[in-house]
């Protein structure tokens, strides 16, 4: 399994409407494609920078194909839409995790 991890600098100002749009929107498009088998949003609760807030949403993916394909069909389309609607107030980092191993 491979996650596919985006982590989200808001500004404070969209903080509100970025999240009701992830929650009611992204993550819904973002499953849409088929290449995730689910998506969950993190709130950053460590040392902040004062400046916004962050945001860690993971989305589950079976294999690297699958994320490769996403990245290559699917991926552009979709950050765009979200840079039109929230344009410069949202800085992101993106990551790759691979699980190795799983406990419970």
């Amino acid at each position: 399994m491979l996650i596919y991890n985006v982590t989200s600098h808001v500004e404070p100002k969209i903080e509100k409407e970025w999240l009701l749009w992830m929650k009611q929107k992204h993550l819904s498009e973002m499953l849409a494609t088929q290449k995730f088998s689910m998506a969950k949003i993190f709130k950053v609760i460590s040392d902040q920078d004062h400046g916004g807030v962050s945001y860690a949403v993971q989305y589950h993916c079976e294999n690297k194909n699958t994320l490769d394909e996403y990245l290559k069909n699917d991926a552009k389309d979709l950050q765009k839409k979200e840079n039109e609607k929230f344009g410069k107030s949202i800085l992101f980092f993106r990551t790759e995790l691979q699980l190795i191993e799983e406990q419970s």
